[in-house]
């Protein structure tokens, strides 16, 4: 495997595979038809899913909706990509499940993120931080020479 400068910290890391057909369902919702390429999607599924478990418990069902909301429909996760995802963060001890049956309802599997988790989430969180802030400058720079450029040429 080439050398990409990338180190692999933990498990929490490595790729998550997304079948094309979880990343949507249904129609896309009014961001003028963005669609979010798999790659980002994948890589932002961790930090996403344990940021909302930061919030608090919450079952697979609510998480999607929560996904959902917090992208403004830009996100519509399936739970064909939710729940590998879920087992493999339990696995991995970031967060923990148990099922619940309250009465007269579904028995449904709680997910909670454990102290591990939080650590984790703070990790990618700063990771995060300074993708986000390479990404604003490179913008911010791109629209400087671009205006620049208008301006010499008497645009």
């Amino acid at each position: 495997m080439p050398d990409t400068g990338c180190r692999m910290l933990d498990a929490a890391f490595a790729p998550l595979a997304i079948p094309s057909a979880a990343m949507y369902n249904g129609a896309m919702h009014d961001r003028g038809d963005i669609r979010i390429g798999k790659d980002l999607v994948a890589a932002s599924a961790v930090p996403l899913v344990l940021a909302i478990l930061d919030e608090g418990e919450s079952y697979g069902y609510a998480i999607l909706k929560r996904i959902n909301e917090l992208s403004g429909g830009a996100l519509e996760w399936t739970d064909g990509m939710l729940y590998p995802l879920l087992h493999r963060l339990d696995r991995l001890g970031y967060v923990e499940a148990r099922w619940i049956e309250p009465e007269g309802g579904r028995r449904r599997r709680y997910y909670r993120i454990t102290p591990a988790g939080r650590n984790t989430l703070a990790e990618q969180r700063r990771q995060w931080e300074v993708v986000a802030s390479a990404l604003q400058n490179a913008w911010h720079s791109l629209h400087i020479n671009r205006s620049a450029l208008n301006t010499a040429q008497g645009l």
